[in-house]
């Protein structure tokens, strides 16, 4: 069954359209990648997604028990966020604000969410420290923390990868594969990193302000897009 279906969704900043006719469906454990070259709309669709960008034209509907506010959402970082003045757990306690309702402050059960993550993510020992003293790695522990307290169905993760380091990279895709198998998550990736869109997820969606491919990684490596794209061009 479908956790997510997007029919003929387009999306425009400023009425220029920067995102036309994207057509999927997303099943429940599926890992989706969303590739293509800078400019082509990856991130505006994640936008498009999470309701904050409004539609242009299309529909997007979601499975039971799931919406745009169960979604647990990973952003590219901006070098204000990295200067973030929180502590670790501030910042992965936040992760519970859509489930505060009309509480007006965190409850226990917020408490421990976010200290099981902690756990689950290996940085429960950096519960005190500041954010902004953190690693590159460390620090997308935290975000990665923060998004699972706010989901048990679906992640989104928009370049989680961007500005680590190889070693670093290939921790943060082992532990997003682990957590996936071991919570059945189902996985949305907007990624640079072709390599690891073949080698790991279930289906891939490449856009060029238009969806160009939608299939498997194996049908994707058979097609003539896929074989150019993976010939050279994946950081175009």
């Amino acid at each position: 069954m479908p956790i997510l279906t997007l029919r003929g969704v387009s999306a425009a900043y400023d009425h220029h359209t920067v995102l036309s006719g994207v057509t999927f469906a997303l099943q429940e454990g599926d890992t989706l990648a969303i590739v293509g070259p800078n400019g082509s709309g990856k991130s505006t669709l994640a936008k498009a997604i999470l309701g904050l960008l409004p539609l242009q034209s299309g529909s997007i509907s979601w499975g039971e028990g799931i919406s745009p506010r169960q979604i647990g959402y990973l952003a590219q970082q901006t070098q204000i966020q990295k200067d973030f003045p929180a502590s670790v757990q501030e910042v992965v306690l936040s992760g519970r604000l859509n489930h505060l309702g009309r509480r007006p402050f965190f409850s226990r059960e917020d408490r421990r969410a976010a200290q099981k993550n902690m756990v689950r993510l290996g940085i429960d020992a950096l519960a005190k420290r500041s954010y902004r003293d953190l690693s590159g790695g460390q620090q997308q522990r935290v975000l990665l923390a923060r998004a699972l307290c706010a989901t048990e169905k679906l992640l989104l993760l928009d370049e989680p990868a961007t500005g680590l380091d190889p070693l670093v990279t290939a921790e943060l895709y082992q532990l997003i594969d682990s957590l996936k198998k071991e919570k059945g998550l189902s996985i949305i990736m907007v990624t640079h990193d072709i390599a690891y869109a073949v080698s790991s997820a279930t289906k891939l969606l490449h856009l060029e302000e238009k969806p160009l491919f939608f299939g498997t990684p194996e049908e994707y490596r058979r097609s003539e897009l896929g074989r150019r794209f993976l010939g050279g061009e994946s950081h175009a």
